[in-house]
């Protein structure tokens, strides 16, 4: 296995400079690393990628496991030199022909334009490190995708499911303060069980958040939900063994460790089940949930981008699609020429 350095500098990159998640870098690591195997004709074959058709393996092992930062290796008995300058070296054919091999390997129109987007990242940081004068992907398109609205639970099926943990037990408790938390306030599951203690102002009614990048905002949460969080809280704290638990976690597990995103999404599944709703929904359909009830209620398009944490307002207005979508259903089932 040779190490890929010049990949290894661009994820610690990624993880201490940018602060991206160690999820994130894994992912990064994942489609270089398949990048890095295609170039050196491990995939499927080992003419290199100027026979592309020929590659055919499947992609077992990606992503990459274990613990810390994510590292890059390729399966090939290539020097790191010649791998660097292989790297280095690369045309905007080749880019053509890895795009060409995924798409003969089924991959979907979202999954390639991410791989893309991953290759874009990683050369518009070797150009700025100074390690090539072009950019081998200025000329690539991104594949163009399908427009796919995202799912979201109508009021009446949210009250369902938030009525469905049994808050007469400690883990209930948490589960219920969970659920309403993300639905209250629209936050990642990766920020919901980043949440400290400290992090909750019960006086001001507000979630103070670490988002992507660590990057830090307020965010405003219902009466509702704090009355779930006091009750967990109440609850846990005389819990006969508090003691031993995170104190700084607001939430934590049956082992009083910080709770981790697997867990919260294997506890909606089992809430999802036992309410009879649709069990492909996922966390992220609570966030989809707390945009589009806030659209539909009058709020306005720049408030619900910055609850909602989006860089960008055209990553938010994907939400009017669906309230546009909502009120044309109204109109034809309602409108007697329509």
């Amino acid at each position: 296995m040779t190490e890929n350095a010049l990949i290894n500098e661009f994820l610690n990159y990624l993880t201490y400079e940018r602060h991206f998640s160690p999820h994130t870098a894994k992912c990064y690591a994942a489609d270089l690393r398949q990048f890095t195997d295609f170039l050196c004709g491990t995939v499927g074959g080992s003419d290199g990628p100027g026979n592309s058709p020929g590659y055919g393996a499947s992609q077992a092992g990606y992503p990459p496991s274990g613990p810390g930062v994510a590292t890059a290796t390729a399966t090939a008995t290539v020097s790191t030199t010649d791998l660097r300058q292989m790297f280095l070296e690369i045309e905007t054919e080749t880019i053509r022909k890895f795009l060409a091999f995924l798409g003969q390997q089924d991959y979907s129109k979202s999954t390639m334009a991410r791989k893309l987007a991953t290759l874009r990242s990683f050369y518009k940081f070797c150009r700025r490190r100074g390690y090539i004068d072009g950019n081998p992907l200025a000329t690539i398109r991104t594949p163009k995708q399908e427009k796919r609205l995202p799912k979201f639970l109508e009021a009446g099926q949210i009250e369902v499911l938030l009525n469905t943990p049994d808050i007469s037990t400690l883990l209930g408790a948490r589960d219920r303060a969970m659920l309403e938390v993300m639905y209250s306030t629209g936050i990642r599951v990766s920020e919901l069980v980043d949440l400290n203690m400290a992090d909750v102002d019960f006086v001001g009614q507000c979630l103070r958040v670490r988002g992507k990048g660590k990057k830090q905002r307020t965010t405003p949460i219902g009466p509702t939900a704090l009355t779930a969080i006091r009750r967990y809280l109440d609850m846990r704290r005389i819990d006969p063994r508090s003691a031993s638990f995170d104190q700084e976690a607001l939430f934590v597990n049956k082992h009083g460790q910080r709770l981790s995103t697997r867990s919260v999404r294997r506890k909606l599944d089992k809430y999802l089940t036992e309410a009879g709703l649709d069990p492909s929904i996922s966390p992220h359909t609570l966030r989809h949930s707390f945009a589009t009830h806030m659209l539909d209620n009058g709020a306005d398009l720049r408030s619900v981008q910055e609850l909602l944490g989006h860089q960008s307002l055209s990553t938010t207005q994907i939400y009017t699609h669906l309230t546009t979508a909502k009120l044309k259903k109204a109109y034809d089932e309602a409108h007697p020429r329509s």
